[in-house]
Order: C-alpha cells, then sequence, then structure tokens
C-alpha cells in the first residue's frame, strides 16, 4: 500500500510540475544583408517567457561587418548607444568586450559575430510589463540598427 502511495503522489508531482512549465518562445533575428537593420524591428513576449533568441549574420552580407545583439532597460538605447560610442577608447572594444560597453544598462547580450556566424541568447523576459529597446553596439550601428522588445500581457 505505500508503495502504490509513493508511486501516486509522484505521478501527481510529476504532473504538476509539467503543467507549471513556463511559457517558451524562440526567435531569429538576422542582420539585414545590405543595410545596417534588423530584419525585426518589434516582437512580443509576455513577462517571464523564456526566450531563446537567435542572431544571425548572412555569410552572403555586402557589408561584411560584425553585429550583437544587446537587450536594454526601457528608455536606454540612446544612453548604452553614447556608451558604445565611448567604448571605442578602449583598446578591448571590439575584443574581450565584444563591443558591449559597460553599462548597468544591458540586460542581457549576445556576442559580436562575423559575416556567416550566429549566436544564441537565452534569457527569461523581464516582470516588468514595458519596451525593451534592443540594438547592435558595434560602432556606427545603434542610431539604425535597433528594435523593442515589448513585455506585454
Amino acid at each position: 500500500m505505500k508503495s502504490i502511495l509513493t508511486a501516486t503522489l509522484g505521478l501527481c508531482l510529476l504532473a504538476v510540475s509539467l503543467g507549471a512549465k513556463a511559457e517558451e518562445m524562440e526567435i531569429t533575428i538576422t542582420a539585414d544583408k545590405v543595410q545596417f537593420l534588423y530584419d525585426i524591428k518589434e516582437f512580443t513576449v509576455k513577462p517571464g517567457t523564456k526566450v531563446k533568441l537567435k542572431l544571425v549574420n548572412p555569410a552572403d552580407s555586402v557589408t561584411r561587418q560584425p553585429h550583437n545583439l544587446l537587450i536594454v532597460k526601457p528608455s536606454k538605447k540612446d544612453v548604452v548607444g553614447m556608451a558604445a560610442n565611448a567604448g571605442m577608447a578602449d583598446p578591448e572594444f571590439l575584443t574581450t568586450k565584444q563591443a558591449v560597453p559597460d553599462s548597468e544598462d544591458i540586460l542581457f547580450h549576445s556576442k559580436l559575430i562575423q559575416a556567416g556566424e550566429e549566436d544564441i541568447l537565452e534569457f527569461v523576459a523581464p516582470s516588468e510589463l514595458g519596451d525593451y529597446p534592443y540594438l547592435c553596439t558595434y560602432p556606427g550601428h545603434w542610431a539604425i540598427m535597433n528594435g523593442v522588445m515589448k513585455v506585454a500581457e
């Protein structure tokens, strides 16, 4: 009787844990082959969603420029972009730092990828609703190579 009760309890716990699985979302953002733009300017996630974001820099890109993707706090795109501009004074900015400026406003970031490469960024969407800008902080790109991750119910 004890083993049947233990097995039943175990199955109940398994069912509860499977039912409580967090929502997941996969998205691919590709750098434009000709211009310094992302192909997706906006996407929406629910708070607490597990996000798997793939950044693709096409091999046949005309520009052959490296790109990254940073997701920042609401209203902080320009602040982080200007920090990226200032980062050029650091000899390690494009190498060791992967063109990611020092800023507490950065929530998540990919690595700097060359043409023909991709990177996967996995994170849990913020619990606070709002518009979270994303941008490429390779020098000169952030002003036009950006978009918005909307966190909404």
